[in-house]
């Protein structure tokens, strides 16, 4: 999804608008992003200590990815052992280039990757089929929507007890997820903020 100015991050580790995923069985694949203005993906140092977090925690499980934008949240999960990953994108261009990762990184690996293109929003307004036990939420700064993402997730039932919640936010963000998630990491870099917690029953 297009990011907001606050949300200028890199494209890969030269701006050469690819993304590296950088461990796991896809480890080195490069993927090209997307050229919608504004679009970057979560920069290799955040990825590498979010999926250091969650490194026992991905083998067979079922993760969302919500605001995929260069899919480099989803495809990394993939990578790490996840059965099935849905990266969900509004941006119609992104969501095409994010469907053609997907079709070729699910046949180099035993996990699944689909992509469904819509607003985040939308999506979460209706009942899942299964909750799942990864989401990932980086959504593009000022605009509120992680606040309004955490509350459907929690209200609708996309998350099973003891499932995972990844936030990454603009770092002046007031936390607001409901109380009974509980924060297990956090940490800071640059101007952006990210936190790992866990949903309790």
């Amino acid at each position: 999804m297009p990011r907001s100015p606050d949300k200028n991050k890199k494209a890969g580790a030269e701006g050469s608008g690819e993304l590296r995923i950088i461990g796991g069985s896809l480890r080195g694949r490069k993927l090209s992003i997307a050229a919608v203005p504004g679009l970057r993906p979560t920069t290799d140092r955040v990825r590498e200590t979010l999926f250091n977090w969650l490194q026992f925690e991905l083998a067979d499980q079922r993760c969302l990815d919500l605001f995929a934008g260069s899919g480099a949240l989803g495809f990394e999960a993939l990578s790490r052992g996840a059965a099935q990953v849905i990266l969900l994108e509004k941006d119609s261009q992104a969501a095409r280039l994010l469907a053609q990762h997907a079709e070729r990184l699910s046949a180099a690996c035993q996990g699944t990757a689909l992509v469904q293109s819509g607003d985040a929003l939308n999506f979460l307004q209706q009942k899942p089929a299964a909750p799942f036990d990864v989401v990932f939420v980086d959504p593009p700064f000022r605009m509120e929507l992680a606040d309004s993402a955490c509350e459907l997730l929690q209200q609708n039932g996309w998350l099973r007890p003891g499932s995972w919640v990844y936030l990454e936010t603009e770092r002046d963000w007031q936390p607001n997820w409901p109380a009974n998630w509980r924060l297990h990491r956090e940490k800071e870099a640059g101007q952006v903020a990210f936190r790992l917690l866990q949903v309790n029953d």
